[in-house]
């Protein structure tokens, strides 16, 4: 069954299509990897909550958009392969395609595929 990373940011609004520049050039470094698909979305309604929140979790600012991403994969050893390559690829080193947002603040995990309905 497929393999999923995703990931969750705090992106600053102001750099939204500075945002979808840099996710669009990962993508193609993803996909030449391995990635069968990379999914980037935008927040539009992604309350705080009391307790946990997607928003308490990168600890977001007033100025920033929660960002909810996604890369599909077809297998785990193809991820883990794949996501080697893509680290050392220079088209994705900081000076070349830089992060817009606090990278510190970025949650991400790797996840084994259940229920695909």
């Amino acid at each position: 069954m497929n393999y999923v990373d995703g990931f969750v940011a705090a992106v600053p609004t102001r750099n939204k299509e500075i945002y979808i520049h840099h996710a669009r050039a990962a993508a193609e470094v993803f996909k030449e990897h391995g990635a069968l698909r990379v999914v980037e979305c935008w927040g539009d309604d992604v309350p705080q909550g009391e307790l946990t929140s997607f928003p308490m979790a990168v600890k977001c600012q007033e100025d920033e958009t929660v960002v909810f991403s996604w890369i599909l994969w077809p297998s785990r050893e193809v991820r883990d392969q794949g996501m080697a390559r893509v680290m050392e690829d220079p088209r994705l080193t900081p000076e070349v395609n830089p992060m817009p947002f606090d990278g510190k603040r970025l949650i991400y995990g790797g996840f084994a595929m259940v229920v695909d309905e």
